[in-house]
């Protein structure tokens, strides 16, 4: 079974309700279609019923179980327009702002849907950037209790690859915090740890990157890395992780035995911390592209109820498999 069925498989177990706010885009509808004939999710989408029902038609996806949500006819629009100026007013937002933000932008009238506990997570990206996405996310939902700092995460799925858990890893962060600092790094690994568990069920074995393995380098960037595996290890002990690691004394178990003796941790990570966006980046495109690796992502971790992000380039086959992963965050 392969990584992305056994996340559909849990998402089909506990069915949880998804915001896909980007209506009009035959790619959304295309996979609304799949997402329910699959099981899935149950999905909303947001606008015109007339203008989805039509662009779903010309686009042959059957969205007939969907839930449309038109602001300018949503019975609960009032009341959430209301709960938004309250909970922006210390911020400027006027109680007119709020109307024109839930009526005219789908992210806003998504995001508190979420908030409301009407849906348990948003997908979006397709049409819009990442800032319009995580923005509202951040000022509606905001992060989670006890949660510093929202990051991102790559599923790789490596084919024929014995390393990790069968080829499949975490890698973080490679799409949002650009140079962390050893706190925010630390953040960045516990959060990964959480979603490691939470998408495949089984124990996170956490590697901080760099390019020493146990002090073999000197430098104030290994630096940053120890103090991230100290304060890692001082805020969540009972998390298998460790550091500094080059890559192979990471992943490889004879080489981790040989850098690292005795280190339950080296050749046996399968969640990968980068040390910062460049070097998260760069790697989850390599393998991406020259080992013809499987790439989920980027996924938000670190927010109160998961709102993901999508490439302006997806396909209807990539927004079902972050649907399904959504889902199982949600769980």
């Amino acid at each position: 079974m392969t990584f992305l069925d056994k996340v559909k498989q849990r998402a089909k177990a506990n069915i949880k309700t998804i915001v896909l706010p980007e209506s009009l885009d035959p790619r959304t509808l295309k996979a609304t279609d799949q997402i329910l004939a699959e099981g899935l999710a149950k999905v909303i989408l947001i606008g015109n019923k007339a203008e989805i029902e039509t662009a779903a038609q010309q686009n042959s996806a059957n969205i007939s179980n969907a839930t449309i949500v038109d602001p300018t006819t949503y019975g609960e629009i009032g009341a959430l327009t209301t709960k938004l100026y309250e909970l922006r007013k210390a911020k400027g937002l006027t109680e007119d702002q709020a109307a024109k933000l839930l009526g005219e932008n789908p992210l806003f009238l998504g995001c508190m849907l979420v908030k409301e506990g009407m849906a348990d997570g948003m997908v979006a990206g397709a049409v819009f950037s990442t800032a319009d996405v995580l923005r509202p996310a951040m000022q509606i939902i905001k992060t989670a209790p006890g949660v510093s700092l929202v990051s991102s995460f790559f599923v790789m799925v490596v084919p024929n690859c014995e390393y990790g858990a069968s080829g499949v890893f975490i890698f973080s962060d490679c799409g949002l915090v650009q140079n962390p600092t050893a706190e925010q790094l630390a953040a960045i690994a516990q959060s990964s740890a959480g979603s490691y568990q939470a998408l495949m069920g089984e124990e996170p074995v956490v590697a901080l990157l760099s390019h020493s393995t146990k002090g073999s380098a000197k430098h104030a960037d290994v630096d940053k890395v120890i103090e991230a595996t100290r304060i890692l290890k001082e805020n969540a002990p009972n998390i298998k992780a460790d550091g500094e690691f080059q890559l192979d004394a990471a992943i490889v178990p004879s080489i981790g035995a040989a850098k690292a003796p005795s280190n339950e941790v080296a050749g046996n990570a399968n969640v990968l911390v980068f040390p910062d966006l460049d070097s998260g980046n760069i790697a989850y495109k390599l393998v991406e592209r020259l080992a013809k690796a499987e790439a989920y992502g980027p996924v938000t971790q670190g927010i109160a109820k998961p709102v993901n992000d999508l490439s302006r380039g997806c396909s209807a086959e990539d927004i079902v498999g972050v649907v399904a992963i959504t889902a199982v965050q949600a769980q």
